[in-house]
């Protein structure tokens, strides 16, 4: 198998602590944050170093062993902030547990995180506080601590009074500094956001997450001189071991404001690096091509384009002078971006590497702390999710014809298990090889390509099977469709493929077309016929719906397949009996 190779030296520690306690020492007096904060309609900025932060977490994880919280599991549900990632990191570091929850639960899913995780102490913020405490008025969830991030009432202490109390406590006890737990005991409980079923907790455990923050130290460019965008959920594992990468790594973090303020945060910040989602990255990049058009430089870019290809024929890369005024756009220094989650546009993908602003796509799961493979600037291919990871085994299991199978991973990244099921837990692991239920294949050098999920295949009544995520690809291709699934409709005889669609309006009011729902339905069947023209005859998509209301999704813009298709299951249930 081909391995990413190992770029750059990164220690190495089996603990979370030992990069967190690293970066601290290494980048002392280095910014770790820029917060901003508004106090009497007035905005500042407050600049935290890696040594205040590392004194925050000691005071901090210190309150909480002085609360009687060592070896407990403390439950994390707020919205991305500072306090947030003091929460998360204190407890791997000197702790016990940390239970990451979801922002968007509802109160059922709350309360049934809340009773099954079997949480000690619940850190939430002002959105949450009166759903938790009902929660625990009504039911006695046994939660012995409730901490806010933010002073809300006199009887809850905040974040900050916990270090307070904390900072004096580490005084005379100093067991936070000697926190040495077993590596490969739970660390962590992560319920999965899941897009076909009820979600699983997945338990991580040190060695896991740590493993994981060292190869993407040891493949992925990071710098003490880069300022990154903190945008995933840190609920999601990629968030928060995203978070932890580039603190390691030396880079100072800023929190985004919400997805309408991304480019004024980009420019704001003058950020370098940030995590995203397809759905974001393609609708930032559909905004530049529609601004470049307004202003009537198409063809300024397109041979800017043509000349970039040529010099870079000659090992010349003019790219980020060339497009100069695009990357001005995007705040003015923003040179890389990594995708994950979901599959991105092709087009997308190459037109920000045209461009000069390093895009890298990668692939992992939440049972896999959570990355397997990645691109980086040395390993590009478009359409792919890169190698494997340096730690990490990836194989192919029961390829076909195509070289087509399912993605089977070991390495120290791969979970313990899922949390109180271990039926569950031996489905998918056997002797240390996990199976992550996605499809996938290999090209000769050793680029991973993810073909679609082993659930959503189509399996026709020839026995043929159809990938619903190579025809979604296709149909993502057309520039006046934001989202598609491509799904199996009716039974026997009448079993066909199926697409639903959510079309943009504005694309065709922007352009003086009719926009409606008839007129886009007479084009989007005309695109289709010309995509089905292009594929074999059992590939054809031969039913379409459409709307121009989004579909459901998680936290992380997955579309939830098995919410969106319950109707399609029940209408074919229904008929079966």
């Amino acid at each position: 198998m081909n391995h990413l190779k190992v770029l750059y030296d990164a220690l190495h520690f089996d603990l979370v602590k030992g990069y967190v306690e690293s970066a601290v020492r290494l980048y002392a007096d280095k910014d770790a944050f820029v917060l901003k904060e508004v106090e009497d309609g007035r905005t500042y900025y407050r600049h935290i170093s890696f040594r205040e932060f590392g004194k925050k977490l000691r005071d901090f994880g210190s309150g909480l062993l002085k609360l009687g919280l060592g070896g407990k599991r403390v439950a994390i549900i707020a919205a991305n902030c500072y306090e947030w990632l003091v929460t998360y990191a204190a407890v791997l570091c000197g702790v016990g547990i940390v239970v990451p929850l979801d922002k968007e639960l509802t109160e059922t899913e709350l309360l049934t995180s809340l009773e099954k995780s079997r949480a000690d102490a619940v850190v939430f913020d002002t959105k949450h506080a009166e759903m938790v405490l009902k929660l625990e008025s009504e039911h006695g969830l046994g939660i012995k601590q409730f901490i806010s991030t933010e002073k809300l009432w006199e009887h809850i202490p905040s974040v900050n009074e916990v270090a307070e109390a904390g900072s004096l406590y580490y005084r005379s006890c100093k067991d936070y500094d000697n926190y040495s737990p077993d590596p490969d005991a739970p660390a962590s409980i992560i319920f999965t956001s899941g897009t076909t079923s009820a979600c699983k907790a997945v338990v991580l455990s040190q060695r896991n997450i740590a493993s994981n923050i060292y190869d993407l130290l040891s493949v992925e460019s990071v710098t003490k001189e880069d300022r990154n965008l903190l945008f995933l959920p840190l609920h999601h594992t990629f968030g928060s071991t995203g978070a932890l990468f580039f603190l390691s790594g030396g880079a100072c973090c800023m929190f985004c404001d919400g997805l309408r303020h991304i480019q004024k945060n980009l420019k704001e910040y003058k950020i370098t690096t940030f995590v995203a989602v397809p759905l974001l990255l393609e609708a930032m990049y559909k905004n530049i091509m529609a601004a470049v058009e307004k202003k009537g430089k198409s063809g300024a870019l397109k041979r800017a384009k043509r000349l970039s290809g040529g010099l870079k024929a000659l090992h010349i890369d003019a790219r980020r002078r060339l497009f100069r005024s695009v990357i001005d756009e995007l705040g003015g220094s923003l040179r890389l971006i990594i995708s994950g989650a979901s599959a991105l546009k092709s087009s997308v993908w190459k037109g920000f590497n045209d461009m000069g602003i390093t895009l890298l796509q990668g692939y992992g799961l939440t049972e896999t702390s959570p990355v397997l493979a990645a691109e980086n600037e040395k390993n590009l291919r478009a359409g792919s999710v890169g190698k494997p990871f340096p730690s990490v085994e990836v194989v192919i299991d029961d390829p076909n014809e195509d070289g087509i199978g399912e993605i089977v991973a070991k390495g120290p990244n791969v979970m313990l298990g899922y949390y109180e099921m271990p039926e569950e837990t031996e489905r998918v692991l056997t002797d240390g090889w996990f199976h992550t239920g996605d499809l996938g294949r290999f090209d000769k050098d050793g680029f991973l390509y993810i073909t679609g999920r082993k659930k959503n295949v189509i399996v026709l009544k020839s026995g043929k099977n159809v990938y619903p995520e190579e025809l979604e690809e296709l149909c993502m291709k057309l520039p006046y469709l934001n989202e598609v699934l491509v799904y199996g409709k009716g039974k026997g005889d009448n079993y066909l493929i199926a697409l639903k669609a959510v079309y943009d309006k504005s694309y065709f009011e922007g352009k003086g077309l009719p926009s409606g729902e008839e007129d886009v339905a007479a084009v989007l069947k005309k695109d289709v016929t010309a995509i089905n023209e292009t594929l074999p005859p059992y590939k054809h998509i031969k039913h379409i719906s459409l709307q121009q209301t989004p579909m459901a999704k998680t936290t992380t813009a997955k579309i939830k397949r098995f919410e969106e298709l319950k109707d399609e299951k029940a209408e074919k249930s229904k008929k079966s009996t």
